[in-house]
């Protein structure tokens, strides 16, 4: 991204940050649209099937519906939350249990 000549350097380090996580959130957005495109065309099938299935007074056939696809999680969050933070969010801390040895 380029600016003009009098841009502030800090004002360019925190537009090219941003511009950078908006990249990020873009394609993760793209990556789960895509995700629940396909598992909706997956649905749609099974579900015409189940129809067929219903309406229909013949033996219907043994067709396997098509896999639904699943992508990846992304590696890292998407947010410019440090990760030990991202973890901790994700993974809260269960108590331990109750030491009832002493007793």
């Amino acid at each position: 991204m380029s600016f003009p000549a009098d841009t502030p350097p800090a004002v360019a380090d925190a537009l090219g940050y941003l511009q950078y996580h908006l990249q990020e959130l873009t394609k993760h957005q793209n990556a789960l649209e895509h995700t629940i495109n396909a598992t909706l065309v997956g649905l749609t099938a099974q579900l015409q099937q189940l129809t067929q299935l219903i309406t229909s007074s013949a033996p219907a056939l043994a067709v396997a519906p098509p896999p639904i696809p699943m992508s990846p999680p992304p590696a890292t969050p998407p947010s410019p939350v440090p990760a030990a933070l991202f973890k901790q969010w994700m993974r809260p801390k269960l108590p331990s249990p109750c030491d009832f040895s002493s007793e």
